[in-house]
């Protein structure tokens, strides 16, 4: 018989469940992306199919496009259109909705959550660059209480995947996200306290769920606007979002196949 002071080095089920799922090859992934100029390309690169039989429950507006590339079952999750005014479904809200539904319904070794961002040049962006992201935070989550600030500021390191970021030379910044797609003066000075070179509506969002659930994500934010530049921020998002979502279908396709074939430990 063990003594007891040796069962408290043994590695528990769910520490061995981990371990068994970081040395597995890399088999499922979903793709979340928010807005369908973001998705099309990717789901044309991958030629990805609508999913007729939706693994989501009966009425909402969520789509799934899926299918096999080379050793990987790649599922693509758009929020789809909101069922009332018809444009896309942004915002942290639907972001999560869907990464929690997707992880259900899908069980992914790997979250991808790629879309389009605001930069900051005073922190080196520009249109086109794409970024793997660090770190996540909120910018309008405000409660100033003491604890119930950090909850609402809800900061995250993303899953780290330095060979990932070393073989494909991509750029990696921290990430703050909001509801909104302006900036307030409070937005702002969040945003410098956060230390983000780019800003979205989604990222956080998503990097909550992922934690909560314990699944692998990463993200990759293409640059559409300059935020502390000249232009006015919607105006320039979307003069820039066609030629932008090409740049970051071309990076997805590249994370696509760095990760074929390796485990989640090798990333």
């Amino acid at each position: 018989m063990a003594a007891l002071g040796d069962q408290s080095d043994a590695p528990s089920a769910s520490d061995q469940q981990a371990m068994a799922a970081l040395n597995k090859p890399i088999s499922n992934i979903v793709i979340i992306v928010a807005m369908q100029t973001e998705a099309l390309p990717v789901v044309n690169r991958f030629q990805l199919t609508e999913d007729p039989n939706s693994p989501f429950p009966q009425g909402v507006p969520w789509v799934r496009y899926h299918g096999t590339y080379k050793d990987l079952s790649i599922s693509l999750i758009w929020p789809g259109k909101d069922p009332v005014l018809g444009v896309d479904s942004v915002g942290t809200i639907s972001s999560a909705l869907v990464t929690y539904a997707a992880i259900q319904a899908l069980q992914p070794d790997l979250i991808i959550n790629a879309g389009t961002a605001g930069g900051f040049k005073a922190k080196g962006a520009s249109v086109g660059d794409v970024f793997i992201v660090s770190d996540s935070a909120f910018h309008d989550r405000r409660i100033p209480i003491p604890v119930f600030d950090l909850y609402g500021v809800g900061l995250r390191k993303a899953f780290e995947a330095p060979n990932l970021v070393k073989e494909l030379n991509l750029k990696v910044a921290k990430l703050s996200t909001g509801d909104s797609l302006d900036m307030s003066q409070q937005d702002e000075s969040s945003i410098i306290a956060n230390d983000a070179t780019v800003k979205d509506m989604e990222g956080a969002a998503v990097a909550y769920v992922a934690d909560l659930l314990k699944v692998p994500a990463i993200f990759v934010k293409a640059v559409t606007d300059i935020i502390d530049g000249d232009k006015p921020t919607a105006e320039e998002f979307l003069q820039n979002l066609a030629a932008v979502t090409a740049a970051l279908d071309l990076a997805v396709e590249q994370v696509i196949n760095f990760i074929n074939g390796k485990c989640i430990s090798e990333l």
